[in-house]
């Protein structure tokens, strides 16, 4: 190997003028864990701009050259499976005919080690190409690594950088940064829809004229407009503040599959729709809003704050399904989710009260207030109607009433997508409505936007799995009429596989048809029969990322094959509200609490032995329960998935 790697460097370097060019960066780090019996050796590869890093995840037969990681034997450790890179991307090359995996900017590798003793001494070099998307030139390197001692090898701010517990890189938490930056731009945004309301957009000029009217100077108009904004702000946080204290690991597990909340947001949602097409009008108690408008009268800033909360109450009857539906999303575990997405949602609902404050003048440019304001809460409606089946097909799953199955499901959407795509080319008018005499352009392309859905919805009738809904819509294996179905399944109604019928598998059932159990000690006992490793599914009727894992990750036929085969796989559904015999109820150690359903009792397994509440999460162990390699969690890429199960299936050999 060390002649050949000679060969290409000699190659390179013809190529490249006799001038060293190394695109690329290593940086080598360990992480011991609490017990100080296993480690993970981490290798962080910074890359140029128009290079590229092949990964080491890919037949090496293709013909590109693998990464390899070459470690020196000694007895100080031992190596735990073998190097796994963290999420590369894959490519389909003309040339070798196969698709490879590869890194931009940053590659990440992991190797997991069992230490033997902490005098350690892991030494060992790897060897990697890198290749220029420019000039299509490729060279061949390595490099060499050495730890001997913590003290001696790493500096404490780099264990800090690579500090690592079993979620950094494999399990993505519902809380992590990136998903709690996404909710927040949804909440601004919806903010800003809010805006576009017939309830709150005609009160814009309203303000201003109240301020410029009652402000004797600059000053006091800019103080005033500033306090006034910040009082919205505080309102919708300290709403969320109450809200927050109830939004706990397995509360929102309640909220969200529970039959009351369900049931509850479909009606008040509805009732909300309903609303918005003008059937009737919401309005708070007059005598609230008269009251604290009378207070807005005082003068300084008590009646700055009072004219705050009457344009929050006023405003209600737009803002409110919107709040709600917000609320309802920061359900999740994080305390700070609710109040993080009403500081969101009001900063955006703020702002243009106080910009068009500060500078008046601006006012004229604000379009004028007009039917296309009713047009908008019209628009919100059918949405507000459509999200209102979500919630009552949550219910439905959880509890197995069989009313709303996924024909039905689409059915329902494909009627209330057609309604608005004819709405907004004027087709029908709603009450509010005036009469239009031509069709805007924007109301055109949301029209073809709302066609093209419920075109792309209409194939979901007759089995078609539409992968990009398939978080939001009911099982497709609860569909009746299916004309797919014999070449989705792989072993339909074929229990051989399976050492015993499985419990529960009249109400809950694996998709594509794997069969498997649901039941963790049925599981076991099949594995320590047949000699097979167990991968734990914690999944959820209401996970949306679930769904989406099953109908673009599992639907894969090398997926498929490796879950059929190797594995005894168990569905462990967190939601699910069966109740249990009163002999198999038990009380947390977590909480304390009594768990008397299927559901609070998979919760707690997942809490209390994997410190996690989110789904999917993606466990492989052996029948004694010893875990085989890191859980995983939400990864939408294949690959990825699949180092994953050959990882703990490989493990298990040995």
């Amino acid at each position: 190997m060390r002649i050949r790697l000679i060969l290409l460097l000699l190659g390179a370097s013809f190529w490249c003028s006799s001038q060293i060019i190394k695109p690329i960066e290593w940086h080598q780090s360990i992480s011991i864990s609490d017990d100080q019996a296993t480690a993970q050796i981490i290798f962080t590869a910074t890359i140029d701009s128009d290079w590229y890093l092949y990964s080491s995840d890919f037949d090496p037969a293709l013909g590109p050259y693998v990464t390899e990681f070459v470690f020196t034997p000694d007895e100080s450790y031992k190596l735990l499976g073998s190097i796994q890179p963290q999420a590369p991307s894959s490519a389909y090359d003309s040339i070798f005919m196969g698709t490879y995996t590869y890194f931009k900017k940053t590659g990440v590798f992991i190797q997991n080690i069992q230490l033997n003793d902490l005098n350690y001494q892991i030494e060992g070099f790897y060897s990697y190409q890198v290749c220029s998307d420019v000039t299509g030139l490729c060279i061949p390197l390595e490099d060499d690594f050495s730890f001997v001692k913590p003290s001696e090898n790493t500096t404490v701010s780099a264990k800090e950088e690579v500090k690592l517990n079993k979620s950094v890189f494999d399990v993505r938490l519902a809380n992590d940064p990136y998903t709690l930056l996404t909710f927040m731009l949804i909440a601004f945004l919806a903010g800003l829809t809010a805006l576009l309301t017939p309830c709150v957009f005609p009160m814009i000029p309203m303000t201003i004229t109240y301020f410029t009217g009652r402000s004797k100077s600059k000053g006091t108009r800019i103080k005033n407009s500033l306090f006034y904004g910040t009082s919205i702000i505080g309102i919708h946080v300290l709403f969320g503040a109450i809200i927050a204290p109830f939004m706990g690991p397995e509360i929102a597990n309640d909220l969200a599959t529970g039959w009351f909340p369900n049931i509850l947001f479909f009606l008040i949602f509805t009732f909300f729709a309903l609303s918005f097409f003008g059937l009737f009008e919401i309005t708070l108690p007059h005598k609230w809003v008269n009251t604290v408008d009378r207070m807005g009268d005082q003068s300084g800033l008590i009646g700055v704050f009072f004219m705050a909360l009457t344009l929050v109450l006023v405003s209600f009857s737009c803002t409110g399904p919107i709040v709600g539906t917000i609320l309802v999303e920061s359900a999740g575990g994080l305390v700070l989710k609710p109040i993080l997405g009403m500081l969101a949602f009001s900063t955006a609902f703020a702002i243009p009260f106080m910009f068009f404050a500060l500078f008046p003048g601006w006012l004229g440019s604000l379009p004028k207030s007009g039917s296309w304001l009713n047009s908008v809460k019209v628009v919100l409606g059918f949405l507000e109607l459509a999200f209102a089946f979500k919630f009552l097909s949550i219910a439905d799953q959880a509890y197995h009433w069989g009313i709303l199955d996924r024909e039905i499901y689409l059915a329902l959407w494909i009627s209330i997508f057609t309604l608005l795509s004819l709405y907004l080319l004027g087709i029908f008018r709603m009450p509010g409505d005036s009469e239009a005499k031509n069709i805007s352009v924007l109301g055109l392309i949301l029209a073809i936007i709302s066609f093209s859905f419920v075109f792309y919805l209409i194939p979901g009738l007759f089995g078609a799995p539409l992968k990009g809904m398939s978080g939001y819509l009911p099982p497709i294996s609860g569909q009746d009429f299916n004309l797919g179905r014999s070449s989705q399944s792989i072993s339909n109604n074929n229990l051989s596989s399976l050492c015993e019928m499985p419990k529960y598998n009249d109400f809950l059932e694996l998709p594509h048809g794997l069969r498997g159990y649901f039941d963790l000690t049925q599981a076991k006992e099949c594995a320590r029969a047949t000699e097979k490793p167990i991968l734990i599914d914690f999944t959820g009727h209401g996970c949306v990322n679930c769904r989406e894992m099953e109908a673009r990750v599992w639907s894969d036929s090398r997926i498929l094959k490796r879950l059929s085969e190797n594995f005894i796989v168990v569905a462990l559904y967190v939601d699910d509200k069966t109740s249990l015999p009163q002999n198999q109820w038990y009380e947390s150690s977590y909480d304390g609490k009594i768990k008397k359903t299927i559901g609070k009792q998979n919760a707690d397994l997942q809490i209390t032995q994997f410190k996690n509440n989110a789904q999917p999460l993606y466990v492989i162990m052996n029948a004694d329960g010893q875990l085989l390699t890191d859980p995983m969690a939400y990864n939408l890429d294949i690959l990825s998935f699949l180092s994953f199960l050959d990882l703990g299936h490989a493990n298990f050999g040995k």
